[in-house]
Parts: C-alpha cells; sequence; structure tokens
C-alpha cells in the first residue's frame, strides 16, 4: 500500500524523541525497527531521518547520487574532522578526488602493504605473554594505526609524535558520534568538548607537520603520502594543500578504526565459537604454522578470510550509510522533501533472516560461496565503495593468522561485549587472557 506517511519507530519521548536510546542503546534501539517497515521515520529532538535496511531500497539510496547526497548538517560534523575527503566529500567532488586517491590501492601494491602488515603483527604478539591479560580492542588499534602510518608514511614517525596521533585519533572517534547524534554537544562549555578541541588542534597540527616535511624533503619513498604528492588529476592539477591533509585524514581513519574493530571483534567471536577455533588453528596450523602470516600465505588461508566475512556481516564497521535528499523524492510510497536524511542501516541489512538464516549466528561457513545479492554491503556500494577493502581485508587476515597460530584468546571480563557506536561500529574494551598454543611455539 502506497502512503505519504511513513511508520514513526516506537519508543520516542516528548521533545528529545529517539535521541535517549540512540545514545544509550543504539543497536537495541535498531533493532526494534524492521517490524516496522521500511523506511522507518526516527525524530531526534526536533528531527527526523528514516531508516531503512531493505537491500532494493539501501541500493536504491546509494545508486542514486544525483538525488541522494552526502550533504546537510551530518556531514557538516564529519568533514569537521575528517575534512572533504573521499569517504565523506559531496558528489561534486567525488570523481575527481577518487581518481587521484586510487592509485595508491592498486592491487600490485598489495604486496609491499602486506609485507608492513606482517611486520607489525609480530611486533605486536612478540610483546605478549602467557597469563597475560590484553585488551584486544585496543591492541588491534595499535596494530592497525601502526600499519596505517607506516604504509602512508614509510619513513616512520617519531614515537612520541605516532602516539600523540593515535590518542587523539581516539578521542575523535569518541567524540564524533556524539556530535552527529546531539549537535548541541559542540555548544556546552563542557570537560568533554574541550578535550575534543584539543584533540582536533592536535590531530589537525600532526598531519600539516608530516605533509610539510614530505614537502621539504621532495623524496619519492613509494608510500602512499608521496603518491598522493605526485598525483595529478585529468587537468593536471595536484591536490592543494587542505585536500591532502583530508585525504590523509580519512585514510588513516580507514586504515586503522574500520581494520581494527573487524579484528577485535573476530578475535571475540573466535574464542566463544570453539568450533570456529579449532577450524581456524588447523588451518594455520597447516599454512604459517605459527610464523607471522605472510602476504603468500593468504591462498592457504580460505577459512580465516570466512571468518572475517562474518565478522563483518554482524558487526560492520560502516553500520550506517546517511545520505541527504537534495530534491523531493518518493522511497517505497513515501514521499519525502529536499533535505530530509536517509540512513541506510547495514547493520540491520546483514542481519535479515530472509537473506542470512538464523542471522545471529556466527557461522564463517556462509561464506564458502557467494552472499545474496545486495546483502552484503560492509564496504559500501557502486562508485562511493571503499577503495581500500582489499588493503583492510589483507590486514585483517594476516592478523588474525598471526595471532591464531601462537595464542589461544579467553575472555577474561564479566558479561558480554557491549558494541561500541563511533563513526564506525566498534567493541568496548574487552580484556582477554592470553595462553600459548601446544601446536605453535609459546610467548
Amino acid at each position: 500500500m502506497r502512503t505519504d506517511r511513513p511508520v514513526t519507530a516506537p519508543g520516542g519521548v516528548p521533545l528529545l524523541g529517539h535521541l535517549p536510546a540512540l545514545l544509550s542503546r543504539p543497536l537495541a534501539f535498531l533493532d526494534t525497527l524492521p517490524g516496522c517497515g521500511d523506511p522507518v521515520r526516527v525524530r531526534v529532538g526536533p528531527r527526523e531521518m528514516y531508516v531503512v535496511s531493505a537491500p532494493e531500497l539501501v541500493q536504491q539510496v546509494l545508486a542514486d547520487r544525483a538525488g541522494y547526497d552526502r550533504t546537510g548538517p551530518l556531514y557538516a560534523k564529519i568533514r569537521a574532522f575528517l575534512g572533504n575527503g573521499l569517504a565523506s566529500c559531496p558528489r561534486a567532488d567525488h570523481r575527481r578526488l577518487r581518481r587521484i586517491v586510487q592509485p595508491a590501492f592498486q592491487h600490485a601494491l598489495l604486496p609491499h602493504y602486506a609485507a608492513a602488515m606482517t611486520d607489525e603483527a609480530a611486533a605486536l604478539t612478540a610483546g605478549w605473554r602467557a597469563g597475560q591479560v590484553v585488551d584486544v580492542t585496543h591492541e588491534a588499534f595499535r596494530l592497525t594505526t601502526a600499519v596505517a602510518v607506516r604504509t602512508l608514511f614509510s619513513a616512520g614517525l617519531e614515537p612520541r609524535a605516532a602516539e600523540a596521533l593515535r590518542g587523539a585519533l581516539d578521542v575523535l572517534l569518541r567524540g564524533i558520534y556524539r556530535r552527529v547524534v546531539l549537535p548541541a554537544a559542540d555548544l556546552l562549555p563542557t570537560p568533554a568538548r574541550r578535550t575534543y578541541r584539543r584533540a582536533l588542534a592536535t590531530w589537525h597540527a600532526g598531519v600539516a607537520a608530516i605533509i610539510a616535511d614530505y614537502r621539504a624533503r621532495g623524496i619519492d619513498r613509494g608510500d602512499v603520502l608521496s603518491l598522493l604528492l605526485a598525483a595529478r588529476d585529468e587537468d593536471g592539477r595536484p591536490l592543494g594543500e587542505r585536500e591532502l591533509a583530508d585525504q590523509v585524514a580519512t585514510l588513516v581513519l580507514a586504515g586503522a578504526e574500520t581494520t581494527s574493530s573487524a579484528l577485535a571483534w573476530s578475535l571475540r567471536l573466535v574464542a566463544e565459537h570453539p568450533d570456529v577455533e579449532r577450524a581456524l588453528h588447523a588451518e594455520v596450523d597447516a599454512g604459517p604454522a605459527g610464523a607471522p602470516a605472510r602476504w603468500q600465505d593468504l591462498p592457504q588461508l580460505p577459512y580465516t578470510a570466512r571468518v572475517i566475512s562474518e565478522t563483518l556481516r554482524l558487526y560492520p564497521p560502516a553500520w550506517a550509510i546517511s545520505r541527504t535528499t537534495t530534491r523531493p523524492t518518493e522511497l517505497a510510497g513515501v514521499r519525502l522533501p529536499a533535505g530530509a536524511l536517509v540512513v541506510c542501516c547495514l547493520y540491520l541489512l546483514q542481519r535479515r533472516p530472509e537473506l542470512f538464516p538464523d542471522p545471529e549466528r556466527f557461522d564463517p561457513d556462509r561464506f564458502a560461496g557467494e552472499p545474496p545479492r545486495g546483502a552484503y554491503l560492509p564496504f559500501g556500494s557502486g562508485a562511493t565503495r571503499c577503495l581500500g577493502d582489499r588493503f583492510g581485508l589483507t590486514e585483517a587476515a594476516l592478523a588474525l593468522a598471526t595471532v591464531a597460530g601462537r595464542w589461544r584468546l579467553r575472555p577474561a571480563g564479566t558479561g558480554p561485549v557491549r558494541p561500541v557506536p563511533r563513526l564506525v561500529l566498534s567493541p568496548g574494551p574487552q580484556p582477554m587472557l592470553l595462553s600459548g598454543r601446544v601446536s605453535g611455539p609459546a610467548g
């Protein structure tokens, strides 16, 4: 039945709408939406957004780039941190920027990047000891930021500078979700706002210093930043200073936070599913066999890849992709005005039971074949699909195989992990107990 009025999600409160639920229990709230219809109207204070999760509607929104663009107040908040990078720029800038950035992620460069991934995974796990409790969310973030810095800036950074960038990134990622959902967070003179603004200043100054150093030295170091400095668009123009800084910010985020989330979730899920753990250990024992996994080992690690894919199905880092309507339009019979915020919820899409039977179950063998068309979009879709998808999948697989080859992990805390929605869907702190594996050299 066609209608001009979408169903409004239940549980709203006067004035605030669904804001309390989005701040305190966002995923539990989202889980209530599929039964309401598609799209579902959600109220955030005086604002409205329309949530969709049916594959045909998600595809319609993401494919119609003229009718649905990355504009509006939400993207203005994101660009305050990321700038006008490839992950946040509107359609008018996207084609030019994608052509400039794309060469840095060509397949021929992946073996080179993978060597850095192997080295950093080996360095991280070399510091682990049997009987030690580590926060795998923090450890995964340390690993992926180290890889991002090393592949972006091969000359490396001073440890203090690298740690300052990592710390600033962590603060910004925690703060941006709150600012997107609660715009007034930037207006209140709270300690949290001061901390966020200091982190933003540290981030921008750090990135600017790195770029200035590269320009001053004028050496092609064969890394991503060197490629970006040398890149020209179809009119022969290089990236401007701000454009360059914006791309660096986007690539660090994509290379660090998204992959660390996938790795941290996979370590937890493997530990909670003994049958998956046994299959994973058997595979790595027949391949890398306790040594750090390398690029050339990947063809021998298909089950490892399936573990990562199933993790990304359950907990997609880009759990919600938003667009703003550029003109009055119709979506599943619902009339939307220009300027309406539409949220494609990949977290819900990839848990729909008609697409993935028993969707809450962790089953890597779902990916022994191809998933249903349009049902699995952890890297987005179409022209705005993440350029670094193969980079991230390679890093996550190498890191998971390296850990599984030497260590068995068990949750050390009590209770389930509570996902922490930031710009990506991250697990919160999750302490895990390390024990050396009998079949591999123990730490």
